[in-house]
């Protein structure tokens, strides 16, 4: 398990190899329905097309945040991708905050417009297709997770996000950066703002001991590590420790219609 008495030793950066992608042709011949992914961030907006099975079906598009990033704003940015990816028949979305059936708690790293926005009813009113939203580190770690034992997923990029599995079952609202910890919270040394403050030392130095403390905490038989600052680790990982592609965070889509925890 991890958290016994890790050390940093210097390595070069690392990073998970992409999942390999099939044409933008495919789409028109896939058999059952497909979905059209989108990951919200606090700097890029993601989406792609996937087969019944979570292959891409196409191109990962995206897109920077709007500057102003509330509900509309977002929505209309979201139109400007949807437009590039054509034949959708459903779509699951990936936030950045706390979401309870359909509806958006929080947004930290957005704008306080989404605290209660109804952003599933919002898309499926926009669109007019069956929509699925769900914190966006769950659906990152539906296109990790084994779905063995207890794992857990925690996202490096504007902010810090997590969630929890027990044999591949989500344990929804689980919003660790947001907790506190030592001085601030796992976000302030973790997000953006933590690397910006404190420097990429000792950004790794509580990583890594975020990586102790958890493994104590939830007892992971396994830890997935995603979003773009993954980029920036400078220690050699446990062996019980992974780095996902970012692409996870879309290829996970899929799975919002199987899992009992997302219906309602």
């Amino acid at each position: 398990m991890a958290g016994n008495g890790f050390t940093i030793l210097p390595m070069p950066p690392q990073s998970a190899p992409a999942k390999k992608r099939t044409s933008k042709s495919s789409a028109k011949t896939a058999r059952g329905p497909i979905t059209l992914a989108i990951d919200i961030g606090g700097s890029g907006l993601k989406a792609m097309l996937l087969d019944p099975a979570g292959n891409p079906l196409s191109e990962r598009e995206r897109m920077v945040t709007p500057a102003i990033p509330t509900p509309r704003a977002v929505l209309k940015g979201l139109d400007t991708l949807v437009k590039k990816l054509p034949g959708f028949d459903r779509v699951s979305v990936g936030f950045p905050g706390v979401v309870k059936k359909g509806v958006t708690y929080t947004a930290a790293n957005l704008h306080p417009a989404w605290v209660g926005f109804h952003f599933q009813q919002e898309i499926e009113k926009h669109w007019k297709k069956p929509a699925r939203v769900a914190n966006d580190a769950a659906v990152q770690g539906y296109g990790a997770i084994k779905g063995e034992g207890v794992e857990m997923v925690i996202t490096l990029g504007t902010g810090m996000g997590s969630s929890l599995y027990t044999d591949g079952r989500l344990c929804p609202g689980l919003e660790l950066g947001h907790h506190p910890w030592r001085k601030h919270t796992y976000e302030d040394y973790l997000g953006r703002r933590g690397l910006d403050r404190f420097g990429k030392h000792h950004w790794n130095k509580m990583l890594l001991l975020t990586i102790q403390q958890t493994a104590h905490t939830f007892n992971w038989d396994h830890l997935y590590l995603g979003g773009g600052n993954t980029k920036k680790i400078s220690f050699k990982l446990p062996k019980d420790v992974t780095i996902v592609s970012n692409e996870e965070g879309l290829l996970g889509g899929v799975a919002l219609w199987r899992d009992d925890a997302i219906k309602h």
